[in-house]
């Protein structure tokens, strides 16, 4: 990520997909196929923006914080680093399981699964701008913007 504007932007992204795929992901609109296609590709796209925002993390973020003087940002960053590995691996397992054949067989499974993704992206933005920006903010690495213009709501 090349700024905090960019960074909490991504977040915001990611909430909003999240957002929009729980209104649609209920059993009785993807009982109707364009929905459950609309949903298909949101799910992929998602899943796109979330290795996207992973990948800038690790080529624009952590080098920098892994090389700070600072041992407790060394640590955090290492924490995030090591954060990403479970969250692919579910992104990859999820896809392999329920969006590679595009069959659209939306069962309970599914929507349960489906939730507990959402969950850990969820929980991972959550932790990002509770530990890593105050930090990255703390440190100099981004100066603060405007609030308003910069949360990207």
């Amino acid at each position: 990520m090349s700024s905090l504007d960019q960074y909490r932007n991504s977040h915001a992204e990611l909430r909003q997909m999240i957002a929009e795929l729980k209104a649609i992901l209920t059993p009785e609109r993807l009982k109707v196929r364009p929905n459950a296609k609309t949903a298909y590709d949101l799910l992929c796209d998602l899943g796109t923006k979330v290795s996207v925002h992973l990948a800038a993390e690790d080529r624009g973020l952590y080098p920098t914080l892994l090389i700070h003087d600072d041992p407790k940002v060394k640590s955090i960053a290492w924490g995030f680093i090591s954060g990403e590995k479970p969250l692919r691996k579910v992104f990859d397992d999820y896809h392999q399981n329920w969006l590679r054949h595009c069959d659209f067989d939306f069962t309970d499974d599914f929507l349960a699964e489906t939730h507990e993704v959402f969950d850990m992206v969820a929980k991972r933005i959550e932790r990002e701008e509770q530990v890593l920006l105050p930090k990255l903010l703390e440190i100099g690495l981004f100066q603060e913007t405007s609030r308003a213009s910069s949360m990207g709501y």
